[in-house]
């Protein structure tokens, strides 16, 4: 029987992945330690270690199943709901866990499918759903766009990514503000 398919293997498994996401859903992905979620699942520390050596890759695993936030329920005036989603999400990519995070999947996504195929998820997610915003607030004549919705998305969330990630520096405000407005000519209100 390999690991694979032994029950007790697969149950261990299910309830680290299940306190993981517990924790990740409560306090954020700081709390996915391989400590709290031995904790959490009832399980030694060893066995967490056993299937997942390193915390980025559970933490990568936790968050397939996790509800993303960000971008989730526009308001209006969109510019203002743009600048907070941008802030928040900003703030989180400058957490060690969640950076690690978002560089282990982009590096493991050019080399393995399983992984792409979750890049491709959390950036489908976060496009479609601000490419909605901005079409939205296009109708209702608060932008016109410089470039497409799908565009958009690359511009605003891209330098926030690059400052987190890449200087390992914190996002400022100028910086949010200026990747809102490169989107295009909005308009008061």
């Amino acid at each position: 029987m390999t690991d694979e398919t032994d029950p007790r293997f697969l149950r261990s498994r299910e309830a680290i992945l299940t306190a993981a996401r517990e924790l990740l859903l409560e306090s954020g992905p700081a709390a996915v330690t391989h400590a709290q979620v031995a904790e959490r699942a009832e399980v030694a520390r060893a066995t967490v270690y056993r299937h997942w050596p390193r915390t980025a890759p559970l933490l990568l695993e936790a968050m397939v199943k996790v509800p993303m936030p960000f971008l989730a329920q526009p308001t209006t005036p969109t510019k203002d709901w743009l600048r907070r989603e941008l802030t928040a999400l900003a703030r989180q990519l400058e957490l060690d866990d969640v950076r690690a995070v978002s560089t282990t999947l982009a590096n493991a996504a050019l080399w393995d499918g399983t992984m792409d195929a979750r890049r491709a998820q959390f950036a489908g997610v976060l496009a479609d759903r601000l490419a909605a915003a901005l079409d939205d607030a296009q109708a209702r004549g608060e932008l016109t766009l410089t470039l497409s919705t799908r565009d958009a998305a690359a511009l605003a969330i891209g330098p926030l990514y690059y400052r987190a990630t890449i200087e390992r520096g914190p996002v400022d405000p100028a910086l949010v503000e200026a990747a809102v407005d490169a989107l295009g000519t909005w308009t008061a209100g």
